[in-house]
This record gives C-alpha cells, structure tokens and sequence, in this order.
C-alpha cells in the first residue's frame, strides 16, 4: 500500500516511519524545504528517542521518503494523512488554514479514490469542512472522484511515542463508508495482530474523544496541583495522599503527580480549543477554565517558593534551573514551565545558568543570550544562590551531593518535581523545598 503523510513535525514524522517499519510505502510532504532538505539527508529536526534509527533504516530500505509536493504523490497515494499544525489563534480557537490547505490540494489534483485522514487534533466539524473544501476544488475542476474524510487523532506520548504507535493501547478511528473501515483496518491490523484494538466509531465522536482524553489529563494534574497547595497549608503531604486516592481503582495512579503545571504542544492547546468550541456553541466548560486558571498559577510556584527563601528582593542572584522541556525525553519547550520562571527570574533581577539534555539548542532559538548555556549540570550550579528542578530527566535522580554542594554559593535546592527524599537532601545539608509538603 503506497500512502502519503503531509506534515513532517512529530505526529507526521513518526506515523511516517512506523508505517513504513511494517512494510508500507511512505511519502512524508512538507512545505518547509529546509526540513526536508534535512530528512533526505538522514538528519531528523526534533528529538524523540529511536526515531532517528527507525526513519534512516526504511529511508535506505526504500520504503520512506521525503518531498515537498504533494501534487506529485497522490497519483499512487490511496490514503493521505493530514498531520500538519493546528496552532491556537488568539482566542484559543484551533487554527485549520493548513488543514484545509492540504484538503484544497487534493482536490485541486487528485485523480482517483483517496482516504483523507484527519491526524491533527482538530475541533468537532472539521473533517466535514475538510470534505466541502475537496468537493468544492472537485465542482471547480468538473471531475467526479470518489473519496472518503476520515479521523484518526493520535494518543502519541513525546519520549515514547515509537512505543505508543508501534504497541497501541488503543486506536481510534471515526470512519463513514466500509471501504474507508477496511482501509484503516488493513494499515493498523499489523499493529494489533493478535489483540485488534481499533476502535471504530462516527467521524465527530473521533474528534471529541482526542481533546476529551488529553484534557482529562489536564484536569488530573491541575487537581493534584491543587491538592498539593493545600497540602502545603494544612499540614499533608501529598506523596501520601497520592498513594492514598491512586490505589482506589476507579482514581488509578497515573498522572496524579504533583508538580509545577503541565506545558508541551497538546495539553495547553487542546484544553484552549475545546473551552473555545463550547462557547461558541453556547456553553461554558467551567471545569476546564479551572483547570487552566490553575496551570498557569502552578508555573510560578517555583518562583514564589524562591522569593520566600531569598525575601523578595531577587536583584543580583545566580539561579541554576535543572530542565527546560516541558517533560524528560523531548527538547520540545512550548508552554513549558521553565519558559514562564526564566522570565520572572529575568525580571527580577537575577542571572540564570541552565542546563537541560536535549532542549539547550531550543532553548536558545527561543531566548538567545538571555540566559547563561552550562556544559552539564553541575557546571550550571556555579556560584549559585539556589538551584530549581524544572524536568524530571533521569540524571538528575542521582546528583553527588557533596559536589553539588561544594559548587554552590548557598545550598538551597526547590524541587518542581518532588524528585528528591527530602530527609537525604537535608542530611546532605541542603535547605530544601518541594511541592506539597
């Protein structure tokens, strides 16, 4: 089966190269010749652990390529996913000018049946504009050629997304016609061989259930976030009370981590989209306004617990920040955390040393001399009046507490992660803060 996949970013690029591991004829199509230019010479633009092996091995086994024209693939294209951007407008909305760029395209050039796959997370109602704009460049062009929109939102995890295509625990599908079910069926039966977890369904249900699902994630920090606040007031420990609540079955554990708020590409945007629809159908998503309210209040906390331990007057301070992602195993840095504390901590004065594995080249295209680029992590911490854990990665679970501390000015360690045992930090003679304690 020969497909094509128009947007090379993340949800683009690895659908690309895990359909074309299972043998799949793959033409990935990008406006951006720049990054194309990159991909056709085995270079890949993001990081994203495993990617880079997967897309140079079916690169060389022929089966995955890269173009910047689309009108060039769809004559041997029967199915053509739609995974370009779908940034927020102003007023939160989700902006579909690429979506239905590409829809104007096919129509402008097809010449024959084509699946139109919707990957992007787009708002309920899109896929039938996206069939109106094909059907419009169809009545312009006086052809009659069948085709089929369908939605197929992704469930990808950044650090872990070749995992989460290759090994689904689910896949949604919104599909209207059988041929477009046996099409969808075909591509992912290959996945979910001996557990066939596609979940078929009515085209709009499929593009609800993408921004339902990652803003219940939302909702789920966001509470223990604020749980966590209050915690800090009453006396609790929120670790506890997290092992507490997390063991009721109907809670479960996951993403009942206290921390210093969400960011990343889906979460920020997704929950924005989906209060914009509800009011522009009459109604207000009180649940989800709150939930932003208080990610964007948990942002600072990290900044305020440091004006608590220093007084207020931050003005000359060295502060080290361990992270800049929004999450371990990405270099992705929209909306994260430490975008909003690197500017406060700017604005208050203080010189920022950073370091983070794999976001100091991101972190530099967004914020270029502003900040001090260490060589690791203990070169961040130089001289440093306290030292503030943004993103979880693995290295800094273990840091030599002794050198740490030798290479600070003052031994005084905020945690935004609740890493760290508080009575080891404390013995090794740090003052130390977390969230929720």
């Amino acid at each position: 089966m020969d497909i094509a996949i128009v947007g090379s970013g993340y949800v683009g690029l690895v659908t690309g190269a895990c359909f074309a591991e299972i043998g799949v004829n793959v033409t990935c199509v990008d406006v951006d010749t720049r990054k194309i230019e990159m991909l056709n010479n085995g270079e890949i633009p993001i990081y994203e652990p495993g990617l880079k092996e997967l897309v140079q091995k079916n690169r060389k086994a022929g089966r995955l390529s890269f173009t910047v024209s689309l009108e060039s693939v769809l004559d041997r294209a029967e199915v053509i996913f739609s995974a370009v951007g779908t940034p927020p407008d102003e007023d939160g909305s989700a902006d579909l000018k690429y979506v239905l760029q590409v829809a104007r395209t096919i129509g402008q050039y097809m010449n024959g049946y084509k699946l139109v796959v919707t990957k992007s997370t787009v708002p309920v109602g899109t896929a039938e504009k996206v069939r109106q704009t094909i059907q419009a460049e169809l009545d312009r062009r006086g052809v009659d050629y069948n085709f089929d929109v369908a939605s197929n939102p992704e469930f990808l995890k950044e650090g872990h997304a070749i995992n989460d295509f290759m090994s689904p625990d689910r896949v949604v599908v919104g599909v209207e016609s059988e041929r477009a079910k046996e099409l969808m069926t075909t591509l992912y039966k290959p996945f979910l061989i001996n557990n066939f977890r596609v979940i078929f369904m009515d085209i709009p249900s499929a593009e609800m259930t993408k921004y339902a699902a990652n803003s219940m994630l939302a909702t789920r920090i966001s509470f223990m976030n604020d749980i966590a606040n209050l915690c800090e007031r009453v006396g609790a420990d929120v670790n506890m009370v997290r092992n507490g609540i997390g063991a009721d079955t109907r809670i479960g554990r996951k993403f009942l981590y206290a921390g210093c708020g969400y960011g990343g590409s889906c979460f920020p945007k997704d929950v924005k989209a989906l209060i914009k629809t509800a009011e522009q159908k009459g109604y207000e998503m009180t649940v989800l306004k709150a939930v932003e309210a208080v990610n964007e209040r948990q942002k600072s906390i990290l900044f305020d617990k440091l004006s608590a331990a220093c007084g207020t007057d931050l003005q000359g301070k060295t502060i080290a920040l361990w992270g800049l992602a929004f999450k371990p195993e990405t270099d992705d840095m929209r909306e994260a955390p430490a975008l909003v504390l690197i500017d406060r901590l700017l604005k208050a004065g203080c010189t920022v040393r950073v370091y983070d594995p794999e976001a100091m080249n991101e972190c530099r295209r967004r914020l270029g001399d502003a900040v001090i680029y260490a060589r690791d992590m203990y070169d961040a911490v130089l001289d440093c009046d306290a030292l503030l854990l943004v993103t979880e990665w693995k290295e800094f679970r273990l840091p030599a507490w002794g050198v740490l501390k030798k290479a600070m000015r003052r031994a005084l360690i905020i945690d935004g992660r609740n890493l760290y045992d508080a009575d080891e930090v404390g013995k090794a003679g740090f003052e130390y803060h977390c969230i929720g304690k």
